[in-house]
């Protein structure tokens, strides 16, 4: 089943939102959920070889699945944010406040979520409130059952959200996020009403979209196609296995009554006699399969090439990975790693976004633009080869600055904080030996004032 990525709503921003409106767009996004759900699906190991035609009772019918979708998903998270985004800002007293949000709402495992949903879905949503103390709080949200309309100008800025469920009575019930309010809705029957509205603090809409390309498409959506092809082929693979799993005996030119053939399985002895013209014509063998396990393997191999190649996520379990040096690693992961620089942009400006909403409020930070001088540092969680790098290191210390050289140990977190304990090291090297030289050259460094009279007297 192949389904479309989603198109982007947009609405008139001089248009009011009303019922109308609420409901055309929910009867859009449910057309979308059917994605979704397929999507989730394929990460979770459920796939479309579950679908196909029974076969026949008697035989075998295996329906195998490789995860390739959640293997190209979780690698590719884990090499993106599995060291988690650090952020900094000039202003100590702001960095500790953002420090504070952050811890509060556990941003790291937030961030974590939000870039493996985008993975999956193509988008995720991230949803601020404010609690009962006034501290600004975040929650990540599915495309499942959320969904964001944008105005029609040429920026396609954020106009309103919604955020909607079915209970177990089949009854909805959601919030209608906009520039100004917060509105309650319910119904049944695909009927819905606005309920109780309450003041929107942010400036902004308090909803920020996580997506990993402008196409809004998962990772693996690309090879969904070459996905269930591999499971299909495994499948018939297995199929075979079992076809022939007990092989037939072939009895050509002889008659072989029910009772003998019982005998035959029992004892596992053949012992056949005919007549003098008919013996010499007997032939009795098993039947062999055809062999196709080198047809199936070739169209195995070059299936998983081909996932791994149109996703340009890196296979790390290729036995080759093992025993690649710095530079060749390097080239393996290029393709990952560009890809990876393409979804940094993305969600940087997510981000910004998130952080422009808190700082927007007073009680949170004083300075409402503070989020402009934010400083994140993304770090690729790929190995690293430090004994390359220090030999690195040690060769560009005669041509580059000091500061230059030791950037290149990934060990080293904070090259100024390393320079300045090498300092340190180097004054406490430089008195000891200056110490040691005195001592071997004879000279005596008195110890008390007293010491010093005598000897001038």
């Amino acid at each position: 089943m192949k389904y479309k990525p989603p198109k982007l709503m947009t609405f008139s921003k001089d248009e009011p939102i009303t019922v109308e409106v609420v409901n055309k767009f929910m009867e859009k996004h449910k057309l979308e959920v059917a994605r979704y759900e397929y999507l989730k699906n394929m990460y979770r190991g459920i796939m479309s070889i579950d679908d196909e035609p029974t076969k026949d009772p008697w035989k075998p019918d295996n329906r195998l699945t490789v995860n390739f979708t959640k293997y190209i998903v979780d690698t590719f998270t884990g090499y993106f944010n599995g060291i988690p985004v650090k952020k900094s800002h000039s202003d100590k007293e702001i960095l500790s406040k953002l420090q504070e949000f952050d811890n509060l709402n556990d941003m790291e495992d937030e961030e974590s979520e939000l870039a493996k949903m985008a993975c999956i879905y193509g988008r995720a949503f991230e949803l601020l409130y404010q609690d009962e103390e006034t501290q600004t709080n975040v929650v990540y949200n599915s495309p499942e059952n959320m969904f964001m309309v944008y105005d029609d100008t040429v920026k396609q800025e954020p106009l309103f959200a919604v955020r909607y469920g079915v209970d177990e009575d089949k009854k909805l019930h959601g919030e209608v996020y906009t520039l100004l309010e917060t509105i309650k809705i319910s119904g049944e029957n695909d009927e819905i009403s606005f309920g109780e509205k309450t003041y929107n603090p942010y400036p902004d809409l308090p909803v920020v979209e996580f997506y990993f390309n402008e196409e809004r498409m998962s990772i693996f959506e690309s090879v969904i196609s070459l996905v269930n092809a591999f499971n299909k082929a495994i499948s018939e693979k297995a199929n075979d296995v079992d076809y022939f799993s007990d092989q037939y005996l072939a009895f050509l030119g002889a008659a072989v009554e029910e009772e003998d053939l019982k005998n035959i399985r029992s004892n596992r002895v053949i012992n056949y006699y005919g007549e003098s013209s008919e013996a010499k014509n007997v032939d009795v063998k098993f039947l062999e399969k055809p062999d196709s396990d080198s047809q199936t393997e070739n169209l195995l191999d070059r299936l998983t090439k081909l996932i791994f190649q149109t996703t340009m996520v890196a296979n790390i379990s290729d036995e080759s990975f093992g025993s690649s040096s710095g530079v060749s690693l390097a080239y393996k992961l290029q393709a990952m790693s560009n890809l990876a620089l393409s979804f940094q942009r993305k969600f940087q400006s997510s981000l910004n976004s998130r952080y422009k909403l808190y700082c927007e409020l007073s009680t949170n930070v004083s300075n409402k633009d503070a989020w402009k001088d934010i400083e994140y540092t993304f770090t690729r969680n790929e190995p690293k080869d430090i004994k390359e790098q220090a030999e690195t290191a040690n060769i560009l210390m005669g041509i580059t600055s000091q500061e230059t050289a030791l950037s290149v140990i990934s060990v080293i977190p904070d090259v100024q904080a390393e320079m300045e304990k090498i300092k340190k090291e180097e004054v406490s090297t430089a008195i000891f030996d200056k110490d040691k030289q005195s001592s071997e050259k004879g000279t005596v460094v008195p110890e008390t004032n007293e010491e010093v009279t005598n000897a001038q007297d």
